[in-house]
């Protein structure tokens, strides 16, 4: 199946759902601390997005083939959870890391798709360490979109870095193309070999969302069907951006006025949205 380039209408569609998807994560940010159960986390956002931007959960009732339907709003993923953590009575406490993965369907059928990290109080070495690396991971992925690169140089730079840290990326989950669909050609992929792969067009969107682990990359998949943990048990953690190639580079969409910036190393360049080649 082909990649699709989309439009100018379809653009400026994914920079409002970027935007609101982000906007959902700056507005839960006060409430993630100690005390509060993952399920409460999910209530307040799906009222945040229902009822104040008018926009419809992604992730609730999504049902792949194979899957059961998903039964919440939004992902909780705590600690040793790779990915796809269900809200639930789960209490976070002092020293908890959790990734809340959020995406948002526009009046007009678009998708924001992103996801961030939180430290519930203050968090081991370990758990920083991992978080920090994580997010220099995405970004420089994020780094190798431009016009004439290839996939491959994405999940490439992320492997290096990961490795280089002493951590491991997971391989059964990957980033994916995005519009009106939630999840469309390509996969993009966190690991890989420079030069290989499609190459990168101009008009393109795929999120970029490494999880990468502590200990080694296996992973065990729990009884609901959703839930991906860590086989070892070790800390895994994920950053998510949904990015568009321009002409020049690349702009990354899920943006808000809570947005961390880049790493320095990155440049001042990008503390907005855009970057060039």
């Amino acid at each position: 199946m082909a990649i699709s380039i989309k439009t100018p209408e379809d653009i400026e569609g994914m920079r409002i759902a970027g935007r609101l998807g982000a906007e959902v994560l700056d507005y839960i940010t006060p409430f993630v601390k100690p005390g509060v159960t993952t399920g409460e986390l999910d209530r307040l956002c799906h009222e945040y997005m229902v009822n104040v931007q008018g926009t419809v959960p992604a992730p609730l009732n999504y049902a792949p083939p194979g899957y059961t339907p998903y039964p919440k709003a939004i992902c909780t993923s705590v600690n040793d959870v790779i990915c796809h953590g269900i809200p639930g009575d789960k209490v976070l406490k002092n020293g908890d890391v959790v990734n809340l993965d959020i995406t948002v369907i526009t009046k007009d059928g678009y998708h924001g798709d992103n996801s961030r990290m939180f430290y519930i109080g203050e968090p081991s070495i370990l758990a920083r360490r991992l978080t920090e690396i994580t997010y220099e991971c995405m970004w420089l992925g994020i780094a190798q979109v431009k016009p004439g690169n290839h996939f491959g140089d994405i999940g490439h730079a992320i492997q290096l870095h990961a490795e280089k840290a002493g951590y491991s990326v997971v391989r059964e989950f990957c980033g994916h193309g995005i519009g009106k669909v939630f999840h469309e050609e390509p996969q993009v992929l966190h690991y890989g070999k420079a030069g290989t792969g499609e190459e990168l067009k101009p008009g393109m969107i795929f999120t970029i969302e490494p999880m990468i682990n502590a200990g080694r990359r296996e992973i065990r998949e729990m009884g609901d069907g959703w839930t991906i943990k860590t086989k070892d048990r070790s800390l895994s953690a994920q950053w998510e951006h949904m990015v568009l190639v321009t002409e020049t580079g690349y702009e990354v969409l899920t943006v808000s006025a809570g947005t961390p910036p880049p790493p320095a190393f990155i440049g001042n360049s990008v503390a907005g949205a855009k970057a060039a080649a």
